[in-house]
């Protein structure tokens, strides 16, 4: 179902689980791409017509949010669940664990995806976590992109886990996914942070109401403020203005290649 532009996923994460444990168990490396995508990366698709195509680009792209799945509900996908990127991590860990699924953790801070490394095994019970990388804040070169493609490919990872932030975590995982062997490159956001309790979590009550946005704001004032004064309002009037002129997105523009042509840079 297309929510500002973007296909999300219809179903929820027991099914996306499912499809992940399929894929992985038949032997076939598709460097599929993954994204728990919020109104922030929605409101990116809108602005940055090539970001669109991108996200478009990906296999699944996971309603992370409660506003995308109630606007996904009311265009009619019934069915859709909010797929938010913490809990998708963890379900996907804790349900294979009894599986020999390599995962590679990569994002956050220095010492944060060795530390969640640990969480994964004394938390969610999967020891099957086989490296972990801290990106630096800039943009990586090509020649670092493939270096670090390298390493995971003789790790022979199945999983490779970016939590980084929108959009610079789907223009990583896009551009690393040229020169990995995996199956799934997973983008989650901020569930690095939230499962070695960096960032504190918003009570499951305020999560379904869809204030989560508003429980980091005040958590995390000066980081975020700029943020959410942009993203929520833009995020309704998008919509609004969607409904409004009766469209549910134009066509991409003709000018744009397909991101499968891995020389195409966005």
């Amino acid at each position: 179902m297309k929510v500002l532009g973007v296909e999300l996923f219809e179903e929820d994460i027991p099914a996306m689980v499912e499809q992940m444990i399929m894929e992985c168990q038949s032997g076939r490396r598709l460097n599929r791409l993954v994204s728990a995508t919020g109104a922030h990366g929605l409101v990116t698709a809108v602005e940055e017509p090539s970001f669109r195509l991108l996200l478009n680009s990906f296999s699944y792209n996971l309603p992370d949010g409660m506003p995308g799945v109630w606007v996904g509900r009311w265009k009619g996908a019934k069915q859709m669940q909010r797929c938010y990127g913490p809990d998708f991590f963890a379900a996907v860990m804790q349900a294979t664990a009894a599986f020999p699924f390599r995962h590679f953790l990569c994002g956050g801070a220095e010492g944060v995806a060795e530390q969640l490394k640990q969480v994964c095994a004394e938390k969610f019970g999967n020891s099957h976590v086989v490296g972990v990388y801290s990106p630096p804040f800039r943009e990586m070169s090509e020649a670092e992109l493939q270096d670090l493609a390298e390493q995971i490919n003789q790790l022979a990872v199945d999983i490779v886990w970016i939590g980084l932030s929108t959009p610079k975590q789907e223009r990583f995982a896009y551009r690393l996914s040229h020169y990995t062997d995996v199956h799934f490159l997973s983008t989650v956001g901020a569930a690095f942070d939230f499962h070695t309790g960096r960032v504190r979590q918003a009570p499951r009550w305020i999560q379904r109401s869809g204030l989560e946005w508003f429980f980091r704001l005040i958590t995390e004032p000066r980081r975020l403020w700029r943020r959410y004064a942009k993203i929520v309002p833009l995020f309704i009037f998008y919509n609004l203005r969607e409904l409004a002129r009766g469209e549910f997105f134009p066509s991409e523009p003709s000018d744009l290649r397909s991101p499968a042509d891995p020389n195409q840079r966005i």
